[in-house]
C-alpha cells in the first residue's frame, strides 16, 4: 500500500520541531552524543530528529523531550482543555465514539 506524502505544513512542523530540539540542546550546553545518551538513543537518531526527519518514532521524540526537561511542556501543548474550545466544552461529557 502506497502512502501519501506528508503535507507541506507537516513537513514544516517537522523541521521546526527539529530546530527547537537543537536549540534546547544547545541552550543546555549538551552535545548530540550527550543528549543521545540521556535519551537512550543513538547519536544518528538525534541528528535525524534535529534535521526534521519523519523517520523518528513518537516515543523517541518524547524520550528526547524528557531528556531535555521539556516532556511536560510537550504534553501540555496538546491538552485540549487548555484551548478556548476545550474550556468552553469542559462540562460536557465526551462521547465514547465519534461516528459519521
Amino acid at each position: 500500500m502506497a502512502t501519501r506524502p506528508n503535507p507541506i505544513r507537516t513537513r514544516r512542523a517537522e523541521k521546526d520541531l527539529g530546530e527547537h530540539i537543537r536549540a534546547w540542546r544547545k541552550l543546555q550546553g549538551l552535545t548530540v552524543q550527550q543528549l543521545a545518551d540521556r535519551a537512550g538513543v543513538n547519536r544518528s537518531t538525534i541528528t535525524r530528529l534535529e534535521q526534521g526527519s519523519d523517520s523518528v518514532r513518537l516515543d523517541v521524540f518524547l524520550n528526547v523531550a524528557g531528556a531535555l526537561g521539556q516532556l511536560d511542556n510537550v504534553v501540555n501543548a496538546t491538552d485540549p482543555y487548555e484551548t478556548p474550545l476545550g474550556r468552553a466544552r469542559a462540562d460536557e461529557a465526551l462521547p465514547q465514539r465519534v461516528r459519521k
